[in-house]
């Protein structure tokens, strides 16, 4: 398998490629869909053969015995990041939609506030808003092109009525690599207002040449109130099992998590456990870091050819594959550049408001995809915004 090789995935139940029309206007014949994070590449060798593996076998009853997966969770951690990871505290959940779902169901309490770096994924503020909890935006500052820290600002805007924050790392949208100065600020923050830390890592795995991912979990003195969600969907291109895994080392908090959990009857999808036990082996570890490479030479695509274009600034992408991408120095509405991205350029992608307060002049951009599919995309984009340059 090549990363090159390009996979039509039109009409196949795809929301990335089937919906792009139907919510943007993009013409799903002729567009190019950068806008759901998933990817445009096949999953390792070793995640294709356990499936099909299930299939030979044919049965597909309920999943017993889950040393293996636990086992091979702890493996990955270990091996890839540095975290020893003990098998009690690990929980399957439903995708870390429904991980952090389910933290904000066990934590807090209608009314309560949960707070959130923003801009930061969309979800997060959909899922805490549906449960009738209040969102509280903490807008992070831009500095020298990356996003910073302002405590100061934040410790200010709490106001006693928070409970839990939720974080990001790597970050998404921005692709920041936080620093292990910043991951403790973060954790200190937390204590300082008595906060439930949920730390979502879901993008951990795909870290730029450079750059060096710390679990929360390893920053000193934070076990007592951190909560640790991990997944293979990202890494591996398997969304579609929605699995992701709760990792809670504080017994006090694991226990108000699995009692959660059990009162709302959940139980792990054997076809996400299968394809989790494969893909964290060293099979699937090779396969990453040929991935990382692959998408560090489409980063580098990408960003040359959007900052050759007088106006926009890609942020620099430390990790994951979804690009940021700053418009404001056009002196363009956002109407006017989003149209011209969309209509002229025929790319769907997300929009920058959605991400929270800090948004507004962005739009994120999905480059897990073939090359010749990134350079597509670039070369419509000079074409739309011709007239700048």
């Amino acid at each position: 398998m090549s990363f090159d090789d390009i996979i039509d995935r039109r009409d196949t139940h795809c929301a990335k490629w089937d919906k792009m029309e139907a919510l943007y206007g993009v013409p799903r014949d002729k567009g190019i869909a950068m806008w759901v994070a998933d990817m445009d590449f096949r999953p390792p060798e070793v995640v294709q053969n356990a499936v099909q593996a299930m299939r030979d076998h044919g049965v597909y009853g309920y999943f017993g015995d889950d040393s293996k997966y636990l086992g091979a969770i702890q493996w990955w951690m270990e091996n890839r990041h540095g975290w020893k990871v003990d098998p009690e505290w690990i929980f399957t959940t439903h995708g870390l939609v429904n991980g952090t779902a389910l933290c904000v169901d066990a934590f807090t309490a209608e009314g309560d506030g949960v707070v959130l770096f923003t801009p930061v994924y969309h979800a997060f503020a959909k899922v805490i808003t549906a449960a009738g909890r209040k969102v509280v935006e903490c807008e992070m500052p831009m500095v020298d092109g990356r996003y910073a820290l302002d405590f100061d600002a934040w410790d200010a805007q709490m106001t006693g009525a928070e409970t839990m924050m939720i974080l990001c790392s790597p970050h998404n949208p921005g692709g920041c690599v936080w620093t292990r100065a910043e991951l403790q600020g973060m954790a200190d923050f937390a204590k300082r207002h008595d906060l439930v830390l949920v730390s979502d890592e879901i993008h951990h795995d795909l870290v730029m040449p450079g750059n060096t991912h710390t679990p929360m979990a390893n920053i000193d003195g934070i076990t007592d109130r951190l909560v640790m969600m991990t997944a293979t969907t990202k890494t591996f291109n398997i969304a579609g099992s929605h699995s992701g895994n709760v990792i809670i080392e504080d017994p006090d908090l694991r226990a108000k998590f699995g009692a959660r959990m059990m009162a709302l009857g959940l139980s792990p999808n054997s076809f996400g456990l299968f394809m989790a036990t494969a893909a964290y082996s060293s099979e699937g570890a090779a396969w990453v870091d040929d991935l990382v490479a692959y998408l560090d030479g489409n980063r580098h695509l990408f960003d040359a050819a959007v900052n050759a274009i007088p106006g926009l600034q890609s942020m620099p992408l430390e990790a994951t594959y979804l690009a940021w991408v700053d418009f404001e120095g056009t002196g363009m509405g956002r109407d006017e550049f989003t149209k011209r991205v969309q209509e002229d350029a025929m790319i769907a992608v997300n929009h920058g408001p959605t991400f929270g307060k800090g948004g507004d002049s962005f739009l994120r951009f999905n480059i897990a995809t073939p090359r010749a599919q990134v350079q597509e995309a670039c070369d419509r984009l000079a074409a739309a915004f011709k007239d700048l340059q």
